[in-house]
């Protein structure tokens, strides 16, 4: 007997620093010489060498049903060259193993900022209708080795999700 998979839409709503404050920071342009203060990007790379690199993503959609978090840093993405994306975020919650479903949301990221994602935040991206985009991605250097925790909602509840 096979278990047929459900698709749930999600509304991907502008990001905004206060829409986006649960799960991270939104990080705009700011004036070259403003001093620091709490509109930078407040990291946590104290657990190992950070690592700031290119990824390549070709073409990936709207639709996923793996969530993943990172518990021991923060981590920024952006896009180059301006590109819109999207990504699926959930708040943390170190006590629980899994996302809460009820709190999944989805935000459209403009190419002209970048996120800070608090530690422990599950995402589900960068995704984005472009036929390939580089981020630029901030984290530890090992964190997809040592510090990736994903849960897979096909398996837990025969869900899937898109991004609308």
């Amino acid at each position: 007997m096979s278990t047929s998979k459900t698709v749930q839409q999600l509304q991907a709503q502008s990001v905004n620093s206060e829409n986006f404050r649960r799960y991270g920071q939104v990080i705009f342009a700011s004036l070259d010489g403003k001093a620091y203060d709490v509109e930078d990007a407040q990291l946590n790379l104290h657990n190992g060498i950070p690592r700031f690199y290119i990824m390549q993503l070709e073409k990936r959609g709207r639709k996923f049903h793996k969530i993943t978090r990172h518990v021991q840093c923060t981590q920024c993405l952006g896009s180059l060259e301006g590109k819109d994306w999207l990504i699926a975020v959930c708040p943390p919650n170190n006590d629980v193993n899994e996302p809460a479903l009820e709190e999944i949301a989805a935000f459209r990221i403009p190419g002209n900022c970048f996120i800070k994602l608090h530690e422990g935040t599950w995402h589900a991206g960068p995704h984005f209708d472009h036929e390939s985009v580089d981020f630029y991605n901030l984290e530890l250097a090992d964190t997809n080795v040592v510090d990736h925790f994903t849960h897979d909602f096909l398996k837990s509840h025969q869900l899937e999700f898109e991004m609308v």
